[in-house]
């Protein structure tokens, strides 16, 4: 059902395009990232936050896997 829902993937080309991509995976996520931060590099995708459990941060990771076809270059969320 999971991959169902969300089969359709983006390919951000524009900061208002990553904006609304980072904006549905906050409320995805439901507070388990904190300053939740998804930022264009080159070719790929920049994941930053901060996290309570490596959990949260792998969660974060596979929504951002399931919402865009560009790769993720690194997964920056801090867990503490």
């Amino acid at each position: 059902m999971y991959q169902d829902r969300f089969a359709e993937t983006l390919e951000p080309n524009g900061n208002n395009e990553l904006d609304m991509l980072e904006n549905r995976l906050e409320e995805r996520l439901s507070g388990r990232i904190r300053k939740f931060r998804l930022l264009s590099r080159g070719s790929g995708i920049v994941l930053r936050g901060l996290a309570r459990t490596y959990h949260a941060k792998q969660l974060a990771q596979h929504a951002v896997m399931m919402e865009t076809k560009l790769p993720i270059l690194a997964n920056e969320i801090e867990v503490s």
